[in-house]
């Protein structure tokens, strides 16, 4: 039976279009729009724009470190010492430049802490065999120590001589009133996604997600790959950690506690398998922004935020249930 062009044609984009709405990506998106239409209609403060500065502003710091958590979720593991590992390159940027060093010094003071981090914690796991699991919840402790140990457990607010230069980098807005933090956050997100994309350490990515012992096989470095995945997982911390004292102005050693949960929710809820293989940095994006806006809600509906914890936990189990039926579809 003969197929004309047009045909061919109309069933690509039947497809393209099936993919597209068959995503859990597309699903979560809906659900945020859908959200801040009822939002705006059920409040009058949601659509303010001071509200909604105040919502693009507070999603970057989970959607930067979930763009990061993306990558170890695509891979098969998990991280759980993000929240700690914000806390600690905070501190170790807070404690240098209050000790009289320049913003640079303490910038780079803080990504190498950040780095070394997800170093330790990548060769534990790649070339020791410790369990994801096990190792990162170990540095959860480790890093949230060590942050009360580099400032004797006290709040860190003066910065040094270039005080100012942090507070304009976390807390300004340069382009068009847009608030710095979600110019990182969309800058980070299109190279995390071209990366994913684009490059052979992307496909290698996905590859070791999908099947490990194929992918050692077929000659991808599995070892360096994940020591570099981890690295990355703690570098996005440790970035949103260096944003977030611009933004607060203050260090505190309960600074990113809980927040691991929050970042694997998002990096979930936005599509990413637990089992590997699956995940892109714009369902980090999403996945991050509906847990802002139920948590902006809660406050503007009069429900009482402790309820938190319970829509961001629903949330997880409904959107590893949707992953669940999906694969069971397929399966079919």
């Amino acid at each position: 039976m003969a197929v004309t062009l047009d045909q061919t044609i109309g069933q690509k984009q039947r497809s393209w279009l099936a993919t597209i709405m068959g995503g859990q990506t597309f699903w979560v998106l809906i659900a945020v729009i859908l959200a801040c239409i009822f939002l705006s209609m059920a409040t009058d403060s949601f659509a303010t724009a001071k509200n909604i500065y105040n919502i693009t502003r507070n999603v970057t710091f989970v959607a930067i470190i979930a763009l990061g958590m993306t990558l170890v979720i695509i891979t098969g593991g998990i991280d759980l010492s993000v929240g700690s590992v914000l806390c600690l390159c905070s501190m170790v940027l807070a404690v240098v430049m209050h000790a009289g060093y320049g913003i640079e010094v303490g910038i780079a003071a803080s990504i190498g802490t950040a780095l070394l981090v997800g170093a330790f914690n990548g060769v534990l796991i790649a070339y020791l065999g410790f369990p994801p699991f096990v190792v990162t919840l170990g540095m959860l402790s480790i890093a949230r120590s060590l942050a009360m140990v580099a400032s004797n457990n006290t709040v860190v607010f003066e910065f040094g001589p270039d005080h100012d230069k942090l507070l304009a980098l976390g807390g300004g807005a340069w382009v068009f009133g847009i608030a710095n933090p979600v110019l990182y956050m969309v800058v980070l997100a299109l190279i995390t996604g071209f990366v994913l994309r684009w490059t052979k350490f992307g496909r290698y990515v996905f590859a070791i997600g999908g099947n490990e012992h194929a992918a050692t096989l077929t000659g991808v470095p599995v070892p360096r790959i994940k020591v570099i995945v981890y690295m990355i997982s703690a570098l996005s911390a440790g970035v949103a950690g260096i944003i977030q004292t611009g933004w607060l102005g203050a260090v505190t050693t309960n600074i990113g506690a809980g927040m691991e949960l929050q970042v694997i929710a998002a990096a979930v809820i936005g599509g990413a398998n637990l089992a590997g293989g699956v995940g892109t940095a714009f369902g980090a994006l999403v996945g991050a922004a509906l847990i802002e806006v139920i948590r902006n809600s809660l406050g503007l509906l009069g429900i009482n935020a402790f309820w938190q914890g319970c829509f961001i936990g629903g949330a997880i189990v409904l959107a590893v249930l949707f992953d669940r039926l999906r694969n069971l579809r397929q399966g079919e």
